[in-house]
């Protein structure tokens, strides 16, 4: 696989370890890389208006006017597939990250098997972003990526994607629920979650971001736990 890897920090000798890093592991996996390297989030985001085709984003945090945190909220603004890894010597953003659906928080200084591992779950999700729900509707065929789907419920003889848009289809929620990956969960008889989504279970209920209640069947606090801690 090809993977074009951006590097963002403000010192130079770390970028420079930080991409023998990644080259080491692109070559040990078979991969090939483009690596760009950036030395202030201005710096990248002038290149980004350009050039947004990154697979995976090495962010440092503390840098100049813009810090990564900032960088990292505006790029998943418009980029949900991007993998993002922050690589920084303070501890103190780890809730942001999570803000900002970043992959991993690695602690300098960086240890190489720590990296490569994170790279080899960047590639992972990469490939899970690439699979996605096809319909045929009277408007023309429409693909949903399952990254974008928070949660799916069937309602009488139809089933409502939520996602970007919301699509309402004539099947059966177990059709739907054969199509989807491991991240997905079934909360009761008409409801299905994004685990990526949640921010909250409680015995009766799912909350996902944007305090979206979902209904949690009896009996399936204990498996959407197990199943939350196994996917993440």
């Amino acid at each position: 696989m090809n993977y074009k890897i951006a590097i963002c920090d403000d010192r130079k000798e770390d970028i420079e370890y930080i991409s023998s890093i990644v080259k080491d592991w692109a070559s040990g996996k078979g991969h090939s890389v483009t690596i760009k390297d950036f030395q202030s989030a201005e710096e990248f985001l002038f290149h980004y208006d350009d050039e947004s085709d990154y697979d995976i984003l090495l962010l440092d945090i503390e840098m100049g006017a813009m810090n990564g945190v900032e960088l990292a909220r505006r790029v998943r603004r418009q980029n949900r597939e991007i993998q993002i890894i922050f690589i920084t010597g303070y501890n103190d953003y780890i809730a942001d990250g999570y803000d900002v659906e970043a992959l991993n928080y690695i602690l300098k200084p960086v240890h190489a098997d720590k990296l490569m591992a994170v790279l080899d779950r960047a590639c992972e999700k990469l490939k899970k972003n690439e699979a996605a729900l096809i319909f045929d509707l009277p408007g023309g065929m429409v693909r949903i990526p399952l990254y974008e789907i928070r949660y799916i419920e069937v309602r009488a003889n139809y089933v409502t994607i939520h996602a970007t848009e919301e699509i309402s289809v004539k099947t059966t929620l177990s059709g739907i629920e054969k199509k989807l990956d491991e991240g997905f969960f079934k909360t009761g008889r008409s409801y299905i979650v994004n685990m990526h989504y949640i921010r909250k279970v409680t015995k009766t209920e799912v909350v996902l971001k944007g305090e979206i209640v979902i209904p949690l069947s009896r009996g399936l606090y204990e498996p959407l736990n197990r199943a939350f801690i196994k996917f993440f």
